[in-house]
């Protein structure tokens, strides 16, 4: 195979992004995309010269489509999915993987029945600072990992209807410390709390995450400040990391103290070439199903921790 012919479903604000990278990224093809909106559906299928199609079901019916981005709200996930794999399409659906553990465990093992390619759209591991820091982790430029702390913070963002600010935000960093770290994480313990009227999930979240090895995560995420922030440091026994998401810099402090250089990418682009490749090359994709179900597994134990008011342990999230 030399090239894929690409599908997106939802093309809101995410959505909008996929058609865009997918209509410039060599070796595909869009030629579909599907939204339930006929006003954002023309003026993206005409921006994008492709097949504009109100009913999802019937991008899936053509034959010529070899993959689909699924970009619906995370409640629709599970429906459009497993039709997604039942028309043999190689799926990437946005995080959240899905709403509930027990929809996420129902997509994955039907993909994997199937031998369809699932990916899940973490997007910030394909950010180039995350990709720079994991290298340097590698190279024990800052020994020991000890502890890392995330801020992942801006103001409410009117899209965002069906899930709180845990499941959209802060599951970003839990993902990319599990990747860092590469080490599960067995203990969340969380306070969550619910400020602004227009929001009807909780607004603000401080989560801390115990690995395997030791390392202590903390992050915190609200929809409460006024400007937008995203930031991760890393701290080891020989110095630290400090990583700017939005800028693509890293700084290290320490025994190894150096100037890093980052080749600034855009990180959905880098995703979903990742994707396409995966395809092509008939291999695993770099995101998988499972480890879309780990990262949905740390915000659900995050949740109910802060309901319970007790840590959780992941191995009780089922």
């Amino acid at each position: 195979m030399d090239n894929v012919t690409v599908g997106v479903i939802g093309v809101g604000a995410m959505g909008y992004n996929h058609a865009r990278v997918y209509h410039r990224l060599e070796n595909t093809k869009l030629a579909g995309i599907s939204d339930v909106s006929e006003n954002t559906l023309a003026k993206v299928a005409k921006k994008y010269d492709t097949q504009g199609y109100t009913n999802y079901e019937d991008l899936l019916e053509n034959p010529e489509i070899d993959l689909v981005s699924i970009c619906v709200p995370t409640t629709h996930h599970h429906k459009v999915v497993m039709s997604a794999i039942e028309h043999g399409k190689h799926v990437l659906v946005e995080k959240p993987i899905a709403f509930t553990l027990q929809e996420a465990e129902e997509m994955n093992e039907a993909a994997k029945e199937k031998g369809i390619k699932f990916a899940t759209g973490h997007v910030e591991r394909f950010n180039p600072s995350i990709q720079k820091a994991k290298e340097l982790i590698e190279n024990d430029v800052i020994g020991d990992i000890v502890s890392a702390s995330a801020k992942r913070v801006g103001p409410f963002p009117p899209r965002i209807k069906d899930v709180g600010v845990a499941i959209d935000l802060a599951i970003h960093d839990l993902d990319v410390m599990y990747y860092l770290f590469n080490e599960n994480a067995i203990q969340v313990y969380a306070t969550m709390g619910s400020i602004l009227e227009k929001c009807e999930y909780e607004d603000h979240a401080e989560i801390m995450t115990n690995f395997e090895n030791g390392i202590t995560g903390i992050l915190e995420v609200n929809w409460l400040t006024p400007y937008k922030r995203r930031e991760l440091e890393i701290t080891g026994t020989d110095g630290i990391i400090s990583i700017d998401y939005i800028d693509q810099s890293i700084d290290v402090y320490g025994k190894f103290a150096q100037d890093v250089k980052i080749q600034h990418e855009e990180p959905l682009k880098e995703e979903l070439k990742s994707f396409v490749n995966s395809v092509l090359k008939d291999s695993e994709p770099e995101i998988t199903g499972d480890d879309g179900i780990n990262a949905l597994k740390m915000v659900l134990a995050a949740n109910r921790s802060s309901k319970e008011q007790i840590p959780i342990h992941i191995n009780d999230i089922k």
